[in-house]
Formats: C-alpha cells, sequence, structure tokens
C-alpha cells in the first residue's frame, strides 16, 4: 500500500465520523488500529502510546482523516495507507480476503471458510472465519462489515450492528442502484 507514512513511534488520535468518533492508532509509519467506542475487542489503551499532538492535518494523521472523510462521502472505494494488522497467522490470512471483498459486495462468514480452507489445504469452520473478524484492528480500512452471515443476515460486527448497517447503506448507495448488498 502505497501513502505518506504516519510517524515514527505508537501514537494515536481521533477522529469524527458519521459512525462516531474513530481512535487512530499508528506504530512506526502504519496504521494499526481504527476503532469505535465500545469496540468488541477494544486494545488497551495503554498500547496506544502517547496521543498524536498538532490539529488534525499536522497530527501525523492528516492522509488517514482524509482518506475516511472522503470513503464515508462515497469518494473513496479503496484505502491507500501504510497498514499493519497485528494478530496471528490465520487472522492475518482471513483479514487479506476481507479487504479483497470489493466495495459495493458482501461475502458470508462460510464462503470465507471455504475460499481459506483451499488455500490452506484444511478445513476452516465459518465460526473460525467470524472470530478472527471479530479481531479485525482495523475497522471501515479492513472491511470487515462486508462479511454477512448465512443467508446474508446482519450479524455481529466490533462497532454494533447500526454501524455495520450504516457502512453497508453507504456502499450500496454509492456502488449505485445494481448493488444489493444484503
Amino acid at each position: 500500500m502505497t501513502a505518506t507514512e504516519i510517524s515514527t513511534e505508537t501514537t494515536w488520535t481521533t477522529t469524527d465520523s458519521p459512525i462516531g468518533e474513530l481512535t487512530l492508532v499508528a506504530d512506526g509509519g502504519r496504521l494499526t488500529g481504527v476503532c469505535f467506542p465500545h469496540h468488541w475487542y477494544r486494545p488497551d489503551a495503554a498500547s496506544f502510546g502517547r496521543r498524536a499532538e498538532g490539529g488534525p492535518g499536522e497530527s501525523g494523521f492528516g492522509e488517514v482523516r482524509r482518506q475516511l472523510a472522503e470513503y464515508f462521502t462515497g469518494q473513496r472505494q479503496r484505502f491507500e495507507l501504510p497498514l499493519d494488522a497485528r494478530g496471528d497467522e490465520f487472522q492475518r490470512r482471513v483479514w487479506e480476503l476481507i479487504d479483497r471483498i470489493p466495495y459495493g459486495r458482501t461475502a458470508t462468514y462460510g464462503g470465507l471458510a471455504r475460499e481459506l480452507s483451499g488455500e490452506l489445504g484444511r478445513p476452516v469452520l465459518a465460526k473460525d472465519v467470524g472470530a478472527a473478524v471479530g479481531r479485525n484492528p482495523l475497522s471501515v480500512i479492513v472491511p470487515c462489515h462486508r462479511v454477512l452471515g448465512r443467508d446474508g443476515r446482519l450479524t455481529g460486527y466490533a462497532g454494533g450492528l447500526a454501524r455495520k448497517r450504516f457502512l453497508l447503506d453507504l456502499e450500496e448507495s454509492a456502488a449505485g442502484p445494481s448493488a444489493k448488498l444484503f
């Protein structure tokens, strides 16, 4: 991924969005976290490092804020930021699959499990994919909101189902009338 680096140490800031305040965390110039208040698996704030100084464009998070603003206005379909999604190998494989779900489209936990089973050459259960999806540290950026339950049902989202529905509705309206996400 390409873009200006964020910082040279672990820092954090917050930014407003249509789905509420988001906490942004970066380490070594890479975005490591985007989370909501009351996030299911929100990391301990002590791991966020120091709060970034300066205004919105001066804190080192200006590019992240700009791309999020473009996304929320329907002008951006893919993020181009340096990322470091921290998790175990299985989680990172699931997050890579999620990142390949096109804007305005959805996948199911079971479908991702079948795809990952083929890649790994061993059975993978939908519940294991769901557990990894739930631990995605880069909400919105790595679009875990695009993963649905069997038959297109809205199921779990670390930021809550209302936020998941908002993000899917946003993408559906920006993708055009032929996109029916759920």
